[in-house]
Formats: C-alpha cells, structure tokens, sequence
C-alpha cells in the first residue's frame, strides 16, 4: 500500500488543509465520452430495431454497464442476454472512441493544477479495464498514480467500492480526498465513502447539497476551493 507523504506536497499548496489526494472520474468528467456511450447503446439498439431518443439519454450517464443494461432492456423489451450486450456496446464504443476523445472544458487545467502541486491523484471510473487503458493511452501524459476500474471491484458506483479502493491504496482519509465527479450515481459513490464531491454535471442535472459543491465547469475549480472543501471537513 501507498501511503501518502503531504510533506511532499508543493510549498504553494501549504497554506491550509491540502487534499492527500484527489480522486476524478472519467467519462463525462475528465473526457467527453458520454457522447460515444450514448451513441453506442443508441446505434447499436436502432440496429436491432429498437431506438431510443434522448428521453432515456439521462438515465444511462454514470454507469455501471449492469444498470445501463437492465434499463434499456426493460424499457425497449430487447430479448439479448446482458453479456452479449455488454460485449457489443463496449465493442462499438471502441470503435468511436479510435483516436481518442476531447477533454471536458477545464479538464487540461485540472491536470496540470494536479502536476503543479504535486498533489496525488487517481481516475476511478465505471468504465472496464480496457477502456480506461484506452482513454489513458491516447491523453498521454498525466498526473494518476494509478486507476481503479469498474470491473477490478466487487461493486461498482453507485457503492462507494471503487472510491474507498482508492483512497486505501493512497493510506488517505476519505474525508481529505476530493472526489470529482459529472453524474449523480458518481456523486452518490463518492459521499457513501465519506469523501467531500465536487460535481460538475454533464448531461443529467447534480443538485447542491451539504458536503457537496456543484460547478458549471472543471473551469472554476483552483487549489483554494481544492482546500476549502477538504477544510470544511477536517
């Protein structure tokens, strides 16, 4: 187990209580892949005569693919086995995201306020192993310790697994790491594990709440609100 050593931490970043680390989602958070999910489970369901329009675009943002799953077939009637959908959603979400995908407005800064300021960070995503290597593999450089993936825990978001995973292998408090994340079963993941949230919503709305801080954009965050929510909770 890593264990975080704050002392290590950027001098700049001493001026308060710092995050021991910051904990990002992926999709729809740091890359713009919500798009390429929903255009994914939309062709792929119109191709087998069942299409969706965007009424249902809401209830599938966050993951995991299980419950995107169990909606779409309850809603459309679709009579294919959730394995044989999960291989051929996560097929063609391949195939749309060839050459990577755009960061979300904000998401540059974020990463480079994280490498500046040497604080810790790991993506923890619903998304499967494979395409977190993917969506890594094509942003290059970047400032995550490591990843936690969807299908390396025993449950996914909603339930804090992925999120507490995260911060043991950091040796961290939850409550001094940031969780940051677009979709509300994100949010709901992240505050089970007793970390403070800061939401940026995507495509389905995030209300505010007490432990929560909700933004129009990746833009507004900064190291002072990084140390205003972990404050707040220590």
């Amino acid at each position: 187990m890593t264990t975080v050593d704050t002392t290590a931490v950027h001098p700049a970043a001493l001026g308060g209580p710092v995050p021991q680390a910051v904990l990002v989602d992926m999709d729809g958070t740091l890359v713009d892949t919500e798009q390429y999910w929903w255009q994914a489970e939309a062709s792929l369901f119109a191709e087998l005569g069942h299409p969706l329009d965007d009424t249902h675009r809401a209830h599938v943002v966050g993951g995991p693919m299980t419950r995107v799953i169990d909606y779409l077939v309850a809603v459309t009637g679709l009579e294919l086995s959730p394995a044989e959908l999960t291989v051929r959603i996560n097929a063609r979400f391949v195939e749309l995201l060839d050459g990577g995908a755009p960061l979300m407005p904000g998401a540059g800064e974020l990463l480079a306020l994280l490498s500046e300021h040497r604080i810790p960070a790991a993506l923890v995503s619903a998304s499967h192993r494979r395409i977190i290597d993917l969506v890594l593999k094509n942003l290059g450089d970047h400032p995550f310790a490591f990843s936690v993936a969807g299908d390396e825990v025993a449950r996914t978001k909603p339930h804090p697994d992925p999120y507490l995973a995260a911060v043991a292998r950091f040796g961290a408090q939850a409550a001094r790491c940031v969780v940051i994340e677009d979709a509300p079963l994100g949010v709901e993941a992240g505050e089970a594990a007793g970390c403070p949230v800061i939401a940026v919503p995507s495509v389905a709305p995030i209300a505010a709440a007490p432990g929560r801080t909700v933004l129009r954009s990746l833009a507004e965050l900064d190291l002072d609100l990084l140390r205003s929510v972990v404050a707040a909770r220590v």
